[in-house]
């Protein structure tokens, strides 16, 4: 392994630091990044992405991460924005560079869409970049310059072309071109037909030869042509002559030409001599559209992953700590990849994997290695809020079989080559990432040597993540040791891989459960296992009877998170049933009380119409016969609004009050029906009206005469035992929607007892009680007329009603 300076390795973020490119490709970083530049724009941008390294800056990096976040903010913003063109531009500002030097039109035309893009990003970063203030600097090295980005589109085209707009000189020699090329044809088309019918060439056209404009004739007819020959057919019989008649004209166009030759190049030169004088500032604005679409590429990497920036400190300043990490390239497979969680303490150094073959231990160092080198190269990787990382100054990884023909070198040669190099080089700044350790010769000395090489590491400050089978290996956690033990969980059940890491404890190896599982001879296996060391005997059964109890304390768990979540949606249910319940209600008394109303106005009606008929009555059965109609109606209005009352539950007040009590209203002499008591004041309902009212504003009514209580009846105003009719109604205090209950019977009462008027007292306040009344007069029939109190009479806030 050979470590090189970031700075040669390509683009980081604290640029001395290093890095071992052998650890890199190992880990295969750079197939990672392949994914990340695959989802930039331009060719430029991908190239910057390939080019990531990682820094050593916790700072810079932090700062980096957070540009790739906030983009991100930005591309959900200005959804469904496309990133405008980058122009592979940079050999062109090359040549800008050279004063008095002309650009080819193509060329200007590249350099014109890089001033629209420039301005472009820059304005949608104006509009949408609020708040994502790291993106600022970027924006700022954008450069906009809407003319002379207008007067290279007006000038030239993608393929080259000085358009005809470039300039009024340009087009007025292009349109005297066009009449001259016209003029030319015409007149050989003429001379051709003028041509005696021997001399013509079949099919005879005009055309061009070395740039002049000819015929073609028979050889015979040269001498009756004149003229210039130009070329000949390959037989020879066909000749190309330029007449005499297009020379002139032919050479007029020569001249215009070479003006239109003179003009392009003054266009050209104008233009690059413009582009010239901001050549800092296209540079400048290129590199930040490329720029822009690296961080594109990696906010969308971002989005896809789900990945979260994580937290990056130096090395001994806080601990790993891994939130739902995944294997970057396993994400791009159509399988579901499973999370590992990942904590080390900061008096924990050096983790020790085991479990089962093909239980996911490489794949678990590689994703560890992954994310810490991604996010070290400015790209978020996949992992969940609350990741902890060291920013790690060097990566070193020997995983994977690396033997050497060339260099005569076996499997576990080659491996011990790079632990030579791991353990003389990692220090308390670098992540070290082994697999297999011990393995590949005798597993005494094997583990022997890897112990030893894993005490120097921890010995030297290194965070080291090891996966190994050997027992000795997975007895090094000890309290002081720096070492602890973690393994990915294994279905004994299934025999298969779960790929979740539990920390803290060893993993069984399941060899002989796997050759069982495969078919191996019974009788095989049982030898195999007596002899295995009493001592690793134990263990794996100790494993054995920990992962079982594990499971069960997991499915209990997980027994118990479901109970939970069922209790948790069962009172939401009852909640919502609650909430419908309490809706429902509302609506059935909003119901009543409308029908309570409406019977209420009937009833009314039908008594007026009842008075009316008892006036107009002449004998004594008539009478009699209108009364017992009129008291029928009334009965059957109260019967109806009785069963409308909804049932309430009983609670006595404070004045002996108790729900089904009648009261009568003392401020209108209204009467109802106690429905509700509270401290000191009730719930009355009022002919299908529920109203809170004080008790002080209350007066029990008397009982029947045969001994029953009035509890629960329908008052009927016009009964022989209602008071004496009011001369004045007093409204004061009442709201909008009490007012009719109130006025009605008390209409009701003054016709009753034939009084010829009444004054209704409502105050003036914001006067909407007096246009309540207002209105309920205006539509009574029995009203002949009525005005506003006058002097001595309380002026605006009464009302004097005079009655048919």
């Amino acid at each position: 392994m050979v470590r090189k300076p970031i700075g040669s390795c390509g683009r980081s973020w604290g640029g001395e630091g290093e890095v071992s490119d052998h650890a890199l490709s190992v880990l295969e970083f750079h197939r990672a990044l392949e994914g990340v530049a695959g989802r930039a724009t331009s060719s430029e941008g991908r190239a910057a992405v390939l080019a990531l390294r990682p820094g050593h800056d916790p700072a810079r990096i932090s700062a980096e991460l957070e540009r790739v976040a906030e983009t991100g903010i930005l591309l959900d913003r200005a959804a469904p924005w496309s990133a405008p063109a980058i122009p592979e531009c940079l050999p062109i500002l090359e040549r800008l560079s050279v004063e008095g030097g002309v650009l080819e039109a193509v060329e200007i035309h590249s350099l014109g869409v890089l001033l629209v893009s420039g301005a472009l990003l820059r304005e949608m970063l104006q509009s949408k970049g609020e708040g994502l203030p790291s993106l600022v600097p970027l924006k700022d090295r954008l450069y906009s310059h809407r003319g002379l980005a207008e007067r290279v589109e007006r000038s030239v085209d993608p393929s080259g072309e000085v358009l005809d707009t470039a300039s009024a000189d340009l087009r007025k020699i292009r349109q005297g071109l066009r009449r001259a090329h016209t003029k030319i044809v015409r007149r050989l088309e003429a001379c051709i037909a003028d041509l005696p019918e021997r001399y013509v060439v079949s099919d005879a056209s005009v055309t061009i030869r070395d740039g002049r404009y000819v015929i073609p004739v028979r050889r015979e007819g040269r001498g009756e042509v004149g003229g210039i020959v130009h070329d000949e057919s390959a037989t020879g019989a066909t000749l190309f002559v330029e007449p005499p008649v297009a020379m002139a004209l032919t050479n007029e166009l020569k001249e215009l030409e070479r003006q239109e030759t003179r003009e392009v190049l003054r266009i050209l030169r104008e233009l690059t001599s413009g582009l010239y004088r901001v050549r800092e500032d296209l540079v400048s604005s290129h590199a930040a559209l490329v720029d822009f679409d690296s961080l594109c590429a990696r906010a969308r990497t971002a989005a896809e992953w789900r990945g979260e920036p994580p937290e990056l400190t130096s090395p001994g300043e806080a601990e790993l700590c891994i939130v739902e990490g995944r294997h970057p390239l396993l994400l791009a497979g159509a399988d579901e990849v499973v999370p590992f969680d990942l904590t080390l303490e900061p008096h924990e150094t050096a983790v020790v994997v085991s479990g089962p073959n093909t239980g996911g231990k490489s794949v678990f160092l590689k994703a560890v290695g992954l994310i810490s080198a991604l996010a070290q190269s400015g790209v978020i990787p996949p992992v969940g809020k609350g990741t902890r990382l060291p920013v790690f100054g060097a990566f070193f990884a020997d995983i994977g079989d690396e033997q050497s023909i060339a260099q005569s070198l076996s499997t576990f040669s080659a491996h011990l080559s790079n632990l030579k190099e791991i353990v003389e080089e990692a220090d308390s700044d670098s992540l070290v990432l082994i697999d297999e350790m011990g393995t590949g010769t005798d597993p005494t000395e094997g583990a022997a040597l890897a112990r030893a090489i894993l005490e120097a590491l921890v010995s030297r400050g290194a965070t080291t993540l090891v996966t190994s089978h050997l027992g000795a290996l997975k007895q090094l956690d000890r309290e002081g040791s720096g070492i602890v033990n973690a393994s990915l969980q294994f279905d004994p059940d299934r025999m298969e891989p779960t790929y979740q890491l539990a920390k803290g404890r060893p993993g069984r190896s399941y060899g002989l459960a796997i050759a069982r599982r495969l078919g191996f001879r019974a009788s095989v296996l049982d030898r195999a296992e007596d002899h295995l060391p009493r001592d690793e005997a134990s263990v794996e059964k100790l494993l054995e009877r920990l992962e079982r109890q594990d499971r069960e304390a997991a499915e209990l768990v997980s027994s118990l998170t479901r109970e939970r979540e069922e209790a948790a949606r069962l009172r939401m249910e009852l909640a919502e049933r609650e909430g419908q319940l309490q809706r429902e209600e509302r609506s059935a008394e909003r119901r009543a009380r409308d029908d309570a109303r409406r019977i209420l106005l009937d009833a009314r009606a039908n008594v007026e119409e009842a008075i009316q008929e008892v006036r107009q009555a002449t004998d004594a059965e008539a009478l009699e016969a209108a009364s017992r109609e009129a008291r029928r109606g009334v009965e059957e209005a109260a019967r109806r609004q009785k069963e409308l009352r909804p049932a309430e539950l009983a609670r006595v007040g404070p004045d002996g009050l108790v729900p089904g009590d009648r009261v009568r209203l003392l401020g209108g002499g209204a009467a109802g029906t106690v429905v509700e008591v509270s401290r000191d004041r009730a719930v009355v309902e009022v002919a299908g009206i529920r109203m809170h009212v004080s008790l002080s504003e209350l007066e029990p009514m008397e009982s029947r005469g045969d001994g029953s209580s009035d509890r629960g009846a329908v008052p009927s105003h016009w009964r022989a035992h209602d008071p004496e009719p009011d001369i004045e109604v007093d409204l004061r205090g009442l709201r909008v929607d009490e007012v009719e209950i109130q006025l009605g019977p008390a209409l009701d009462r003054a016709i009753v007892g034939d009084l010829s008027e009444i004054r209704i007292i409502h105050g003036k306040g914001t006067g909407a009680v007096r246009a309540k009344v207002t209105e309920l007069l205006r539509g009574d029939g029995r009203v002949r007329d009525f005005r506003l109190g006058g002097h001595g009479e309380g002026g605006a806030g009464v009302t004097v009603v005079k009655l048919r």
